[in-house]
């Protein structure tokens, strides 16, 4: 185990945006992970009970219970919300072009900066999504999974035995993963044949990821499974060959709750970039101070530790992926 921490509340899910990770938690607020301390990177308005949420570039999507979709931007300020045109909306998806969101009644796209309905698409209940960069995943209680174009458009249907918890594609979709409600992992090619169905041993899989040839499952037993998703091992499974499962026990000794506003205080100015909070018209903004940046790009940064007049040493500065601001990664202190 690499590291371990404990959040105020309950992790609704976990995703990363580059080289950011963040937790969404139970308690309505969005945690970045990417520092030794946990810090709060956006605060949700309380009464949106979360069921998912995705973050491009800085700007958040997160779905509810009741079916709503609602975008916030670097700042933590809300671009906008709208009620979406179903419930338990548990699939939301960002791109540079728009935020896609799986509900009750299907799928819709959404332009991120305005929140204008693009398409909508219909398609069983809703209960899972994953994107590549041309298509949509959505995985349904009717059975399948539904592989949309970013335009709307169905591409094609993945048919399972069971309602799909969770689904997850490998590079470009080339490989089609899904988990059903009753503890089976579905392997399809993209072209919709069915290459395999295994049992999980472990329970459903609610939540799925694909990274490096392995496929990373969550399941309603509480266990968190890796499967070895290679091209040989997809292969291999086609014949039968399963290989042995390998039990991995976690340390059973919780670590202490984090204090996200806490920051550590510092004389010394190496090994970082100095940022400053300023008070803009009544907001605080941040910007950065060291040489070699632009003084008028404001700096994502937790609103949670802003200060007015305060400095701050930061591990890194990293300009955002479609310019205009800038973007705090590693490590704050507050420098003397």
């Amino acid at each position: 185990m690499r590291s371990q921490v404990r959040l105020p509340d309950g992790v609704k899910c976990i995703v990363a945006d580059d080289a950011w990770i963040y937790a969404g938690c139970d308690d309505g607020n969005v945690y970045d992970l990417s520092g030794k301390m946990p810090r709060v990177a956006y605060a949700i308005a309380p009464e949106i009970d979360i069921y998912w949420l995705d973050i491009h570039d800085g700007v958040l999507g997160v779905s509810d219970a009741d079916g709503g979709i609602t975008a916030v931007d670097h700042e933590d300020e809300f671009l906008w919300r709208r009620p979406g045109r179903g419930r338990s909306a548990w699939m939301v998806r960002c791109d540079s072009d728009a935020i896609y969101h799986g509900h009750s009644q299907g799928v819709t796209g959404y332009e991120w900066r305005t929140g204008g309905e693009l398409w909508h698409t219909r398609t069983g209940s809703v209960l899972f999504g994953w994107q590549e960069h041309g298509s949509v995943f959505a995985g349904t209680g009717t059975r399948e999974v539904v592989r949309l174009s970013k335009a709307g458009r169905l591409e094609r249907t993945y048919r399972c035995d069971a309602p799909v918890f969770s689904c997850a594609t490998a590079e470009g979709g080339q490989y089609v993963f899904a988990g059903d409600s009753q503890s089976s992992i579905y392997c399809f090619d993209a072209a919709g044949t069915r290459l395999w169905k295994l049992g999980t041993g472990c329970g459903s899989a609610y939540s799925m990821q694909y990274h490096d040839d392995r496929l990373y499952v969550v399941t309603t037993g509480g266990h968190l499974a890796c499967i070895d998703a290679s091209e040989p091992a997809i292969r291999a499974a086609q014949a039968g060959d399963v290989p042995e499962v390998r039990d991995v026990k976690a340390p059973r000794q919780a670590p202490r709750p984090v204090q996200p506003t806490v920051v550590e205080v510092t004389s010394d100015v190496d090994g970082g970039v100095v940022v400053q909070c300023l008070d803009d018209r009544g907001r605080l903004r941040v910007q950065v101070l060291s040489d070699g940046y632009r003084r008028d790009w404001s700096v994502q940064f937790p609103k949670g530790i802003r200060e007015p007049g305060a400095r701050y040493l930061v591990t890194e500065v990293r300009e955002s992926g479609r310019g205009g601001f800038y973007r705090a990664f590693g490590d704050i202190r507050r420098l003397r």
